[in-house]
């Protein structure tokens, strides 16, 4: 990035690397359930709850750590949050019950929500008129660790044992050293001025802005659902643990993947067009994956990954142009609220699975982008959407 400062790249990096590493961990969950309902005596319905409280602990407050950083924009945040994450998250395997277990979730999603509203957020002030690449590298940041996650946690397990587990927390240690030392202040972006309140922005955009919402749930259930359960899965199916968490790590990174180029493609295709392909195509690919076996399995399940998480930067960007007085906020819901509300979905599936089987639980779970597809056919054009934020920031 030629145009920007060495201040500036440092923080878009900076973060980003922060991001890769919060992430991973909050990804342990899924790998590590195979384990924890042998040591533990979990049912499926239990391990769906599970992934809702980490789902809802990491999400849900996330508005509030956004509130706070549109109005007083700090790295303290973006610096210690990733030591809280690596903390719990690395504890899992030493939970000797569900309620136990529950505690380190819910405190390590604390972790997690604290990071992203206000790295999000001085991201996308570093990047200034490069917002589109720079979050595009921010946000495929933290799906490919999120992708990684359940290989780190997998091997670690079959290394260490699961009593172990807390040997997974010296990168966060490391990074958290890192960010305390080498993250700038971003002087450009942290007292951010607030012409009007957030009611007041909300009146010319809540229709587009809640459409966005809605196709960000729809994205995070799919994606949340299949990362929580697909090791089970493929369990099922008679894959070893270690070849399950590998399956997983195949599906995020190719997501990831998709997620770096969509900016790009957003571009050309324009945010909308991007958001009717993404919904339209990913049904039949993961559905695919569901009626094939081997090798062409695999191949679906990652032409899938890279077609659902294609949009996951280019919604947070429509929702930050749609507020850009807020945009602390609206990441939070486009990353954070939005996750936990996907995340939701899961005990739903979980419940379904104990009754009707977990491939019917997942087949369901792949109809979903169609309800998306038919929410983005009534979003704004681009060119419709601008003059909205224009309005809503003067």
């Amino acid at each position: 990035m030629p145009s920007l400062d060495r201040k500036d790249r440092l923080t878009i990096f900076s973060l980003s690397a922060a991001h890769f590493v919060n992430d991973s961990y909050s990804n342990f969950l899924g790998p590590l359930l195979p384990f924890l309902v042998v040591k533990l005596n979990l049912s499926i319905a239990q391990a769906g709850w599970l992934a809702a409280i980490l789902a809802i602990s990491s999400s849900f407050t996330q508005p509030l750590y956004g509130y706070i950083s549109d109005r007083y924009l700090k790295k303290a945040f973006a610096v210690f949050s990733p030591l809280v994450t690596a903390v719990f998250m690395s504890c899992l395997g030493l939970a000797n019950s569900f309620e136990i277990l529950a505690v380190l979730l819910a405190c390590g999603g604390v972790g997690i929500a604290s990071f992203h509203p206000q790295s999000a957020a001085m991201t996308a002030a570093a990047s200034r008129h490069r917002r589109g690449l720079g979050m595009s590298i921010f946000v495929t940041s933290g799906t490919i660790g999120f992708s990684l996650g359940p290989l780190l946690i997998t091997y670690t397990v079959l290394k260490f044992g699961l009593e172990r587990s807390y040997v997974v927390m010296l990168p966060g240690l490391a990074v958290f050293a890192l960010l305390y030392f080498l993250v700038p202040a971003v002087e450009h972006s942290t007292k951010a001025t607030v012409r009007q309140g957030l009611r007041q922005s909300l009146v010319g955009v809540w229709q587009p802005l809640s459409q966005l919402y809605v196709l960000a749930v729809i994205r995070s259930a799919v994606q949340t659902c299949f990362v929580s359960f697909l090791p089970l899965y493929l369990s099922q199916k008679g894959l070893p643990p270690l070849a399950a968490g590998k399956v997983t790590t195949l599906f995020m990174f190719f997501g990831a993947l998709g997620g770096f180029s969509g900016g790009a493609l957003a571009d050309k295709l324009g945010g909308r067009n991007l958001m009717l392909y993404s919904m339209l195509f990913s049904t039949p690919l993961i559905i695919s994956f569901l009626l094939t076996e081997g090798f062409e399995s695999y191949l679906f399940l990652a032409l899938g990954g890279v077609v659902l998480l294609a949009t996951v930067p280019v919604n947070v960007v429509l929702a930050q142009n749609l507020l850009p007085n807020n945009a602390s906020v609206v990441s939070s819901l486009m990353m954070g609220v939005a996750w936990g509300a996907g995340g939701m979905f899961v005990p739903l599936v979980g419940g379904i699975a104990d009754s009707a089987g977990l491939s019917r639980a997942l087949m369901l779970v792949a109809l979903l982008p169609l309800v998306g597809f038919f929410v983005a056919v009534f979003l704004p054009r681009e060119r419709a959407v601008k003059p909205m934020a224009v309005e809503s920031s003067v």
